[in-house]
């Protein structure tokens, strides 16, 4: 166990242990790294999965696809597991993996500061501090909820919360309960709650498109073939994958191909909803998966039921325990359940990083973020994000996309080991050049003006406050392996104590002019 105020040097500080944090872990470990420490504000391993524990809450990623590909789990329950069973795999990865060793629970990072004399980050956190040779940001886009600063909440005399901050001890049956949102949380939370409360007021900003959710049991026996027969889960996982790649042309290229989709489900709703006037409420405007498609059997149910009021506005203020729409329908209610999403295009954690020239990264990031290969920017050395800028998806699993960065997270290091002449070879630090970021920033930007989700129409958590979309990648899962799977050092200046930039290295042809010269590894688009 780490001391209340421990000092120490490590190679390599991990920060979260969701699965960009475990999975860094075993990947380290499995590099031959383990002079290095993981972060975590919690008391136990999970990070989304270990927070969001709301009613109904389960994942919309078919779990032999939503599970690392070294760690695979033939005892999956069911095609679409909800969050206890994901929070149990990540534990069992965690002590499978022996990574229990390196982390540090209960330890929130508060400050961490890029040291240009000694080439290291000075990490200063609520146990202690540290010193690393790089860090791995692993918090997550889905980690710090947001809700909506609405006048008058303050004086609200009921109880308040968001969906990721469920309080268990606050008994919900027999209330007046008000739904704020309807994202993916919310149609999970409004068809788990129904049956107990006395009335639900659903506030809807913007209807989603929901589509079936093709959930079931996985029978013993397939999960006894899966245990005795590797190959059977492979294959499995590998069709869920070849049908999520070949659905990506639509989303990015083909917008107009979503119609079909669209019909299928508006059939999905009338299936539930009679009332051709609660159908119009919950019909969008705009083209499917502009906005993230939802998956449920039981949310339009849940609506037609006598005791839930759609509100087909957003609230906009409150008054003692009134909530006031904007289109002024009123409800008098004795508890607010938040379900607005995340700081996803403002993450919190860039507040507490200072890079070389004392600016944070949230103020680097202020016209938008932007990083090589969503993992490394510009004045930030040997620092890189797991799940950074345009690194979503839309329709596939984030597992993949993940280990894609862990192997450039590999690969960074053994650059470093290479270009220090091994571990006792002097320290070097890499520095993403600002000409590379803003070429690989271009190139994903332009691919990004004909997906759906800058031309469908919507106004989504996938864009910032520019109007850009600064989350989802606008290709494959494959296309973004192959533009991770090594550092290019042409990207980089190489740094060494006290002599700055590597001059063999500076001025290279990395500076790019333009999207050919960083290596896309794309082909004809």
């Amino acid at each position: 166990m780490a001391a209340e105020h421990e000092h120490k040097h490590v190679r390599v500080a991990v920060i979260g242990t969701g699965f960009g944090g475990l999975g860094a872990a075993v990947r380290l470990r499995r590099a031959g790294i383990t002079d290095f420490v993981v972060l975590e504000r919690r008391e136990d391993v999970g990070g989304t999965w270990h927070d969001n524990t709301y009613p109904g809450c389960a994942c919309d990623v078919p779990s032999h696809l939503y599970s690392f590909s070294f760690a695979p789990n033939p005892d999956w329950p069911r095609n679409f597991s909800g969050q206890p069973h994901i929070r149990a795999y990540l534990e069992d990865v965690a002590d499978n993996f022996g990574l229990r060793q390196h982390i540090r629970f209960n330890t929130e990072v508060q400050q961490m500061t890029w040291e240009s004399d000694e080439l290291h980050w000075r990490i200063d956190t609520s146990r202690g501090s540290y010193t690393a040779e790089m860090v791995v940001s692993a918090t997550g886009p889905l980690s710090d909820p947001k809700i909506p600063d609405i006048p008058g909440l303050e004086s609200f005399e009921g109880k308040v919360f968001h969906s990721a901050q469920w309080d268990h001890d606050y008994d919900l049956r027999g209330k007046r309960v008000a739904m704020i949102g309807t994202g993916a949380s919310a149609i999970q939370v409004v068809p788990a709650i129904q049956p107990e409360v006395r009335s639900l007021t659903l506030f809807q900003r913007t209807p989603p498109w929901v589509m079936p959710r093709m959930d079931r049991k996985i029978t013993g026996t397939e999960r006894w073939l899966h245990a005795k027969v590797p190959a059977t889960r492979a294959l499995r996982r590998q069709a869920l994958w070849v049908i999520r790649e070949l659905q990506v042309g639509a989303f990015t290229k083909h917008p107009k191909q979503l119609g079909l989709v669209e019909k299928l489900a508006s059939a999905h709703m009338k299936r539930a909803v009679k009332d051709p006037a609660t159908r119009r409420k919950l019909t969008p405007d705009y083209r499917i998966g502009c906005k993230r498609i939802l998956l449920s059997n039981n949310y339009y149910p849940a609506l037609a039921e006598p005791n839930v009021d759609l509100v087909d506005s957003g609230l906009k203020q409150v008054r003692g325990n009134t909530l006031v729409a904007s289109d002024g329908t009123e409800a008098e209610v004795d508890a607010i359940v938040f379900g607005t999403g995340f700081h996803v295009t403002d993450m919190p954690i860039a507040e507490r990083v200072k890079g070389a020239d004392g600016s944070t990264l949230a103020e680097s990031w202020k016209d938008g973020m932007e990083a090589l290969r969503g993992c490394t920017a510009s004045g930030f050395p040997n620092f890189m994000t797991i799940i950074g800028p345009n690194t979503g998806l839309g329709n596939s699993s984030m597992i993949l996309m993940i280990e894609a960065q862990l192997q450039y997270m590999v690969d960074y290091l053994r650059k470093l080991d290479t270009l220090g002449g091994g571990r006792t070879g002097g320290r070097v630090a890499l520095d993403a050049r600002r000409e590379s970021v803003r070429a690989w920033n271009a190139h994903v930007q332009d691919r990004m003006a004909r997906t759906v989700w800058n031309v469908g129409g919507c106004d989504s958590w996938y864009l910032d406050d520019n109007g850009r979309n600064t989350t989802v990648w606008p290709g494959t899962t494959a296309e973004f392996r192959k533009v991770t799977q090594e550092v290019r050092l042409e990207e980089y200046d190489v740094l060494r104590p006290g002599t700055g930039k590597d001059a063999a290295l500076a001025g290279t042809a990395a500076a790019g002019k333009g999207a050919d010269a960083i290596h896309t590894g794309e082909g004809a688009r």
